[in-house]
């Protein structure tokens, strides 16, 4: 089928376009690719992509509600996979309006194509920071998630709120998907596993925040575009037990849909660094530091949900997962 994904420069977008095109789907990847982090590494991606039959790129801003339009009403796409975002909880501290101008705006901008085009499926990229303030661990899709600690949590749990709306009233099907503390091959340079490996490979020391004691549910790359596929291939039904009594926030009687997608077990941050020190061979500089604002302690994703629907609940342990971005890295940068 036709399917667009937005943000396919991205990391998880330019995986996820290379699967769908590899089981013969027509994909446009959309992306404006942004300085956020090295504009270099998002175009070799997307170079990686460009060679391939089957993909077409479109260079726009989400919000550019014309632009936005012009894409679906020239393609019309069967399914949307909507991933492209101003990424990062500490870059919207300093930052604000761009969360506000890509998450905010734009998200509204791809729900209103969606509807106005009849699109039969949107996936769309939530995170797992809208569990913000909860404590109560692991965290489930049927917990309430009213309390986020940070701006880019805030503009995710109301890309929910927007998504359920159009759900309710136009009948249009969203999912969307809280991602856990993502990793792997051609990553994200502003997250913990780059900057570690290139401090460490370039002998500079690490800040290691919260004292090392952060424990995050980190989740292989491969992992969650297996379940962003199954689940695009399943297309949300109202929930027939919903109950404004006792509202579920996780199902609605709309077609809508809110799943977790994370490795379900939490690792320390220590214990992730000394998985990744193995694999390079190499003692880590360690500057230990408190917990930034807007951080959490801990996540951990309850996925009974997720293999409920789809059968499936990442499975990659931490220790093949940074060997392989390591060698990944190495490869990239030319580290011999």
């Amino acid at each position: 089928m036709k399917i667009l994904v937005t943000g396919a420069a991205g990391f998880i977008g330019s995986f996820l376009a290379h699967r769908l095109l590899d089981r013969g789907d027509e994909v446009i990847g959309l992306d404006n690719l942004n300085p956020y982090y090295d504009v270099r590494l998002k175009q070799a991606r997307l170079d990686r992509l460009k060679a391939r039959p089957g993909f077409t790129e479109i260079r726009a801003n989400l919000e550019d509600r014309e632009t936005v339009f012009a894409a679906f009403r020239t393609f019309r796409p069967a399914r949307v996979v909507h991933l492209a975002a101003q990424a990062g909880v500490r870059y919207s501290l300093e930052n604000p309006f761009s969360y506000i101008d890509a998450n905010l705006v734009g998200f509204g901008n791809i729900l209103e194509a969606c509807r106005r085009f009849e699109v039969e499926h949107l996936v769309y990229a939530s995170s797992s920071s809208v569990y913000g303030a909860n404590t109560q661990m692991p965290f489930s899709v049927h917990h309430n998630v009213d309390h986020p600690l940070s701006l880019y949590a805030a503009t995710k749990k109301a890309n929910e709120l927007l998504a359920h709306t159009y759900s309710y009233l136009y009948r249009l099907p969203t999912t969307g998907l809280r991602f856990f503390t993502v990793y792997g091959p051609w990553g994200r340079p502003d997250m913990a596993l780059f900057k570690f490996t290139r401090n460490i490979l370039e002998g500079k020391p690490i800040d290691v925040y919260n004292f090392g004691r952060h424990k995050r549910d980190f989740t292989y790359i491969d992992d969650i575009v297996e379940g962003v596929v199954r689940i695009l291939d399943r297309l949300p039904e109202p929930n027939p037990n919903w109950s404004g009594d006792h509202p579920d926030p996780g199902s609605s009687l709309a077609p809508y849909r809110i799943y977790n997608i994370g490795s379900h077990r939490p690792v320390e941050l220590l214990r992730f660094i000394e998985v990744l020190e193995d694999a390079l061979g190499i003692q880590a500089q360690k500057n230990f530091l408190p917990m930034q604002p807007g951080d959490v302690p801990e996540t951990f994703a309850d996925v009974s949900d997720l293999v409920q629907a789809v059968g499936y609940a990442p499975r990659t342990p931490i220790e093949d997962g940074i060997s392989r971005f390591v060698a990944w890295y190495k490869d990239y940068y030319g580290y011999r």
